[in-house]
């Protein structure tokens, strides 16, 4: 039987980021970063009271990855859950930082117990997911994928380029998660990487893809 696959994001699914962002940006830019937004472009707020333009505020991502990757914390269950899955299933960390970033995001996860193959990516995740999928087909087809993420548009992206790939929002950020829906192309909303955990295993347990979400809507959990 071809071995499942699981495809996880990492910022806010197995690391903290945005709160220990608002440490540094208050710390080093005296800026104001608001976490319940979820929308970088109009959560920043600096000393004069303005908002930084769109270069700038990509230049302050750029400053914290990879310079201030070492505050990042790890999401509780988040390694003993991929340790268990890992166990049965391929996992992939599919992160969308700059291709230099790929060995320091490596290196970050290591530290905290993850090891797993990493890929770095920019803009949607759906294309560079259905790679990954084909990458670990064998001839008996597909593996049984499922795909973690806290962006809705990822979820959306997945859907369309890689249907029959499993499909799981989470957010482990309370802060953002009580402000965020269920993203609608997902499969189920879950939070907590124990839960997670077993909503995965029992989809590789199944042993069958995805359904049509256009056919089958619907979302197992709620945001915590």
């Amino acid at each position: 039987m071809t071995r499942p696959l699981l495809i996880t994001d990492c910022d806010e699914v197995l690391l903290h980021m945005v709160r220990h962002f608002r440490g540094w940006l208050g710390e080093a830019h005296a800026i104001d970063f608001r976490i319940g937004h979820h929308d970088f472009a109009t959560a920043m707020t600096k000393a004069d009271g303005s908002t930084p333009e769109p270069d700038e505020m990509w230049a302050l991502l750029g400053g914290f990855f990879p310079g201030q990757m070492h505050r990042q914390t790890l999401v509780p269950h988040a390694a003993e859950a991929l340790a268990t899955i890992g166990e049965g299933a391929d996992v992939v960390v599919l992160t969308n930082l700059l291709d230099a970033c790929r060995l320091a995001r490596t290196e970050q996860l290591a530290g905290h117990g993850i090891e797993v193959r990493v890929e770095t990516n920019q803009g949607g995740k759906g294309a560079p997911v259905a790679a990954l999928v084909a990458q670990h087909a064998d001839d008996r087809g597909d593996p049984v994928t499922v795909f973690v993420d806290d962006l809705a548009m990822h979820h959306d992206s997945v859907a369309r380029h890689a249907p029959g790939v499993w499909r799981l929002h989470m957010i482990s950020e309370p802060e953002l998660a009580a402000n965020v829906p269920p993203a609608p192309a997902a499969h189920a909303r879950l939070d907590d990487w124990q839960a997670a955990r077993d909503w995965i295993a029992t989809r590789f347990a199944d042993g069958r893809q995805a359904p049509d979400p256009t056919l089958h809507p619907e979302h197992d959990g709620a945001p915590a």
